[in-house]
């Protein structure tokens, strides 16, 4: 069951105030009590930012703590007289409150504070500094003695546990901020890391005191360093059973967002059923087992608000970061479509400082899993249009260097498509290519790719992918066929009637001109064209050496279909 509401919450973290004051939530309760009947170790959840962890933490506080009342209605109100739910102690620490911006010292002095006034017992803040739950002739705790985090959380929680008779919730929300924050200063990061493998220990030291802990992070980078000593913690990060647990299914947006749906639907002139596969084509496709795929909230109830499709999550941060990371590592945005790993990696992806750029971008949310070959092998893709598109613009925008002149090309592109200008159209494309830093193309010589068990020379996949990157973060409907032995085209465009069919070919040896017009043979004799009305065929031949398109040849469907002698 969801909570009725008024207003929709985008970006509340707080669990009290949205149900004090009548936002909408989602009921995940079910699966809160589900955790608690498990049994099972210190709980962790990794999910991307944004994502729900901070409400979901929230929500466990408010549980815990005792507040019945904020409850009522929700799946697990019927369980709140079970001893489990008496209240008690609640520690809580969010990891993005402490600062790092002049490095480990002030990491430290922020979290040993931080921690010492992070308490909550009968609706009140416990501090050991402050006394504020016992006079200072009661209380053996010297606040003047010079204390680590650790020790500082190893006290609480054995005063909270002796004080109040019942043993402790602890919740750490963002705990791999402060390490991630500090990725440019390696030895600063490394003395965080060493002083947070240190605090998190406590709670396996301190668990004769600890009745339930719940710890959430963007990423696994430094699961392995800093939960190295917390043997017996349960990860339900990749776990079926808990695929829904932050997010919407469509089934419950389809349910749950009737109103909006259909206020939406009205504005933009759709139907209900063409704007629900829109809106799962945008925002849905985060998968975080292979198989059960949830929208994403902040960009779903933005949506909503704005009645209008945009990048939300994308551009709400960090993408200066995935820019320079691209940049710094040469990526193109199609090289992870289809990646085959392993459920070893999709469990345990690695360390930030040595893993590969698939597992940077794959625990950032950037890529998401799906479904393999069989239980033991997945593949990876970007979740929906939403982030496809976003990376596709960010790549483009590194290689031109100047957002203004990337977006000047892209509305050039729109006008060229949308004229049938296929002499401008070319031009922007040589633009486009003549960006491309000269040490990729260096590097791409020495290197191929294999796109569905193909190899490909990655000099020729890198034309083809920065094309499509540019169309794709232009808004356009741009499709890459699959690269078979049949020899599928490699580009469809689909803009407002129209569609228009590319085929790219290099030119290594030989006439570029006759390489255009083999290129657009190959198009009308495989019959390309087939699904799509009223294309477009352009063939296209790229110079290897100059790093240009050298000749083309078009020709509309007519043309097309009298030389091929009748209609298809």
């Amino acid at each position: 069951m969801s909570k009725t509401f008024k207003n929709l919450p985008v970006g509340l973290q707080s669990f009290p105030k949205i149900i004090q004051e009548q936002f909408f939530y989602l009921d995940k309760t079910d699966f809160i009590a589900r955790m608690i009947d498990e049994k099972a170790g210190p709980y962790f959840l990794a999910r991307p930012r944004r994502f729900g962890k901070s409400l979901l933490i929230s929500t466990l506080a408010a549980l815990f703590s005792g507040k019945r009342e904020f409850f009522t209605g929700l799946a697990i109100e019927k369980r709140l007289d079970e001893k489990i739910f008496a209240a008690r102690p609640v520690i809580r620490l969010d990891m993005s409150y402490v600062k790092t911006n002049i490095g480990f010292a002030e990491f430290y002095r922020t979290l040993g504070r931080m921690t010492s006034s992070s308490a909550i017992w009968q609706g009140s803040k416990w501090s050991l500094t402050r006394f504020l739950f016992a006079s200072p002739k009661s209380f053996d705790f010297n606040p003047s003695a010079k204390l680590s985090p650790a020790e500082i959380l190893t006290k609480l929680i054995e005063k909270l546990a002796k004080k109040s008779g019942r043993k402790v919730v602890v919740l750490i929300d963002e705990y791999d901020k402060p390490y991630l924050d500090l990725l440019n200063m390696p030895d600063e990061a490394e003395k965080v890391r060493d002083e947070l493998r240190a605090f998190y220990t406590i709670l396996k030291a301190s668990d004769d005191h600890i009745s339930f802990t719940f710890i959430t992070g963007i990423s696994k980078f430094t699961r392995t360093g800093v939960f190295s000593a917390i043997n017996n913690i349960r990860d339900i990060s990749v776990s079926p059973e808990y695929a829904a647990l932050c997010g919407f299914t469509h089934d419950e947006l389809a349910r749950r967002f009737e109103k909006q749906i259909d206020e939406a639907a009205s504005k933009l002139g759709k139907n209900r059923d063409d704007l629900l596969e829109e809106l799962r084509d945008y925002y849905d496709g985060f998968s975080f087992d292979g198989v059960t795929r949830v929208y994403n909230p902040f960009s779903t109830l933005l949506f909503f608000v704005d009645k209008r499709f945009d990048n939300y999550w994308f551009d709400s941060g960090t993408s200066q970061v995935i820019a320079q990371y691209i940049k710094d590592n040469r990526l193109t945005v199609e090289e992870f479509r289809g990646m085959e790993v392993s459920r070893a990696f999709v469990k345990n992806p690695g360390e930030i400082n040595n893993s590969g750029p698939e597992s940077y971008l794959y625990q950032s949310g950037y890529l998401s899993v799906r479904a393999g070959k069989n239980e033991n092998i997945y593949t990876l893709d970007y979740p929906n249009r939403e982030v496809y598109e976003s990376m596709s613009r960010l790549l483009v925008d590194n290689f031109i260097g100047n957002t203004a002149i990337a977006d000047g090309a892209r509305i050039n592109s729109l006008k060229a498509f949308e004229n049938g200008d296929v002499n401008s159209l070319i031009k922007i494309f040589n633009e486009l290519l003549a960006k491309i830093p000269y040490d990729i193309y260096s590097n791409a010589n020495r290197k191929t790719i294999k796109i569905n068990n193909i190899e490909i020379n990655f000099n020729e996949w890198l034309f083809h992918s920065n094309i499509l990157s540019f169309l794709i973060g232009a808004g356009l409907d741009a499709r890459a066929e699959n690269h078979t032995s049949h020899g599928q085209s490699d580009l469809v465009i689909i803009h407002g009637r129209r569609a228009w069919v590319l085929e790219l070919k290099m030119v290594r040896n030989g006439n570029d001109a006759t390489v255009a017009k083999t290129a657009l043979k190959q198009i009308m004799e495989k019959d390309y064209v087939g699904p799509y009305a009223n294309p477009i065929l352009l063939g296209i031949a790229i110079n290897e050496s100059k790093r240009t398109i050298s000749a083309w040849e078009a020709m509309d469907d007519e043309t097309a279909k009298s030389q091929r002698g009748g209609s298809r």
